[in-house]
């Protein structure tokens, strides 16, 4: 049977071919699997954000220690029975914090602190039953895009380690004689949900947009400035990790003065504790020092990538590295005034929500600089 002839400028008819490739690459429609699982990701980039409060608010109330025991499964039951109450209030008053900081607590008094520990482990476990539902959700339906199960699973088993860290650091505050948790647990803590933000923020991005587009902006990609915003993103995260040094020690308090440090630009006894080694961590002198230091080399270095963002002719990069560039410069200063009010708790959970958003917008910026948004002649 003779087919009738085609003109060159009619279009194929787009119901033949599968809107959807094998693997769940959305090839056509208006977004597919893609759109759907990038709004799952920023659900669950939602939550952890949240988490990080949280745990924030947690430890800034000495909430952590309040719940002596790592039970997945029967903790998420809170106290319901005087009885229950009467023997986690017991179980608390036999660690060290109790008897060294809150001895003479209520009942009363304990059950608000118990409620934040709680909540923020309670936290945890809705966001391993989000990324999981919805991680079976996708995979069950053969949704999931080609090459991304692993990327998608990542996040997944980043939060178990996250758990297990986490109860490593309660751990190391019931050891005798201590009343906060471990400096350096608490900056594993927080880097590694830094590290599950960012990894989510990252996906989001990628999948704002489909394979063959992310290929062809590569093209078109900073390939300088995508290495300076990549070294900012490393030099952000130690930043954000010495500030949970900081953090877990309370050196935020130590010295609530600026420019200076009391009378001198070093702190006094710097290695004042013996092996010299622990002073890193334990010396709040010295720890609030490096965090400043490094604030300010942070600084210089976000200049150095907004002065070399400004080149780009792509507004919309450009306008990403001032997004990073404005937030670290909120961000210096909280640090400052966190510093000179004596790390108050809704000064200091201020600073560790801007984190977040500077941390974010480098990441925004980074992905930018490598596959940039496509724009007019007239916007270049």
């Amino acid at each position: 049977m003779a087919t009738k002839p085609r003109s060159i400028f009619e279009e194929v008819d787009s119901a033949r071919k599968p809107a959807t490739a094998p693997g769940g690459i959305d090839r056509g429609g208006r977004g597919g699997a893609r759109r759907a699982i990038r709004a799952w990701l920023v659900v669950l980039f939602a939550l952890v954000w949240i988490m990080i409060i949280v745990g924030g608010l947690t430890r800034l109330t000495d909430s952590g220690l309040s719940i002596t025991e790592w039970a997945p499964l029967s903790g998420a039951i809170p106290p319901v029975s005087a009885e229950a109450w009467q023997a986690e209030f017991d179980a608390y008053r036999a660690i060290p914090e109790y008897e060294l900081q809150n001895a003479g607590m209520s009942l009363a008094e304990f059950k608000r602190i118990f409620w934040w520990e709680w909540g923020h482990r309670q936290l945890g476990r809705v966001i391993g039953l989000v990324w999981g539902a919805g991680y079976l959700w996708f995979a069950l339906r053969r949704q999931i895009p080609a090459g991304w199960h692993i990327r998608l699973a990542i996040p997944g088993l980043l939060g178990g380690v996250q758990a297990a860290i986490g109860w490593g650091m309660v751990h190391s505050g019931l050891q005798e004689g201590r009343v906060d948790v471990a400096s350096y647990w608490l900056a594993l803590h927080l880097g590694t949900a830094f590290v599950i933000l960012g990894l989510i923020a990252w996906y989001a991005f990628a999948l704002s947009r489909k394979e063959a587009a992310l290929m062809q902006a590569r093209r078109q990609g900073e390939g300088k400035l995508f290495s300076l915003t990549t070294g900012l993103m490393h030099f952000a995260f130690l930043q954000i990790v010495l500030g949970a040094l900081v953090a877990g020690i309370d050196a935020g308090r130590a010295f609530p003065t600026w420019p200076l440090m009391g009378d001198g630009f070093l702190p006094p006894e710097p290695f004042g504790i013996t092996p010299w080694f622990v002073n890193f961590w334990e010396n709040a002198g010295l720890v609030q020092f490096l965090h400043r230091m490094s604030g300010y080399l942070l600084l210089a270095f976000g200049v150095v990538v907004w002065l070399r963002g400004r080149r780009v002719a792509n507004r919309r990069t450009a306008f990403a590295v001032n997004a990073a560039l404005a937030a670290l410069l909120v961000q210096i200063v909280l640090g400052i005034v966190t510093v000179l009010y004596s790390a108050q708790w809704h000064v200091a959970i201020t600073h560790q929500g801007v984190a977040v958003l500077l941390w974010v917008l480098i990441l925004r910026a980074r992905f930018l600089a490598r596959y940039p948004l496509p724009q007019s002649v007239r916007d270049t």
